[in-house]
């Protein structure tokens, strides 16, 4: 199943009213603003923490900005956890760092824009080269190091977003990094769940990345945004990356109503 693009409908609801654009404005000032009060605060707390909370502060405090009105379900996110979670909007990775404290695995294209590489960085953000597959080994160890320093790192196997109803097929080469003697490590599937709201919220098709964002910025009713904590996975699940990947998102499917297979 693959990812469908907003309807014509939706998109014309896109535009941006006048009013929409006076809170843009207040949102990106108080986004500034949150920035300038950050960094100070997490360069000071650097050298005497090794887990500085500024980031997963700075996350929560965006999401909140950005309208996001988070509620956890399910089973407690453990420590030390590898996340699996679906993938529908870049509003998913403040909530989810900012109700775990998360780090991220990306794609490498986001270090392309310095400033955003800088940011994400300030969160351990790893970022993996996805077409170069003689890179693998060095990401896998890259993985495990952000494990060992942030505790928590979250990836989103579809490779993509999805409209939020759906869920693409899961990539298992990034799960190599847990695969085997690392059974100490929880994999723990999440379903971030939007509910009616996934698909005027979701970034798919070929929306620029700017107007979707405008569009979330715009928005004057709160975007209400489950998270639901699935069982880590156990047992035969955990055999190898491939079970892992399947055991995931067929327990991410369930959740949403889906047929898991």
């Amino acid at each position: 199943m693959t990812a469908e693009a907003p309807a014509p409908d939706l998109l014309s609801k896109r535009r941006i009213a006048p009013r929409g654009w006076a809170l843009v404005a207040v949102r990106l000032f108080a986004l500034l603003l949150l920035l300038t009060l950050c960094i100070p605060a997490y360069y000071a707390l650097a050298p005497i923490t090794r887990h500085n909370p500024v980031p997963r502060l700075f996350l929560r405090t965006v999401g909140t900005i950005c309208g996001l009105r988070i509620r956890k379900l399910g089973a407690l996110p453990v420590p030390g956890s590898f996340f699996i979670a679906n993938h529908v909007s870049w509003l998913d990775i403040p909530a989810l760092a900012g109700a775990t404290g998360t780090a991220f695995v990306a794609h490498d294209g986001l270090a392309g824009f310095g400033p955003l590489r800088w940011l994400c960085e300030l969160n351990d953000t790893v970022f993996i080269a996805r077409h170069q597959r003689a890179t693998v080994s060095i990401q896998i160890e890259q993985i495990r190091a952000a494990m060992h320093e942030t505790g928590a790192l979250a990836v989103f196997p579809e490779g993509t977003t999805s409209g939020g109803v759906e869920l693409l097929p899961f990539k298992s080469s990034l799960l190599s990094a847990i695969e085997g003697h690392d059974r100490h490590v929880a994999v723990q599937p999440v379903w971030l769940d939007y509910g009616p709201e996934a698909r005027e919220i979701a970034w798919v098709g070929d929306e620029p990345g700017l107007d979707n964002a405008l569009h979330i910025l715009a928005r004057w009713r709160p975007i209400p945004l489950t998270l639901h904590f699935l069982p880590p996975l156990t047992g035969e699940e955990r055999t190898n990356r491939k079970t892992m990947a399947h055991g995931a998102r067929r327990a991410i499917a369930r959740a949403m109503g889906l047929d898991p297979d």
